[in-house]
């Protein structure tokens, strides 16, 4: 599989890869045509956190260095 987001390191890849995916909230129903994931490190972790707009529910992805 090819990728368009070459020069970018792995967590703005992942970002995008997020970004470019519509997310249905499971909460309300709330469909995100893609983006507003936002990016959180500790060191150990980096979260990927969103929040829904409507209803204020936050979807959170952990990924462990």
């Amino acid at each position: 599989m090819s990728s368009s987001y070459g020069g970018m390191s792995a967590f703005d890849r992942l970002r995008a890869r997020l970004d470019g995916r519509p997310h249905v909230c499971e909460e309300c129903g709330y469909v995100n045509e893609g983006g507003g994931w936002e990016a959180v490190t500790s060191g150990a972790a980096v979260e990927y956190r969103w929040a829904c707009p409507s209803c204020g529910t936050e979807r959170v992805r952990r990924y462990r260095l």
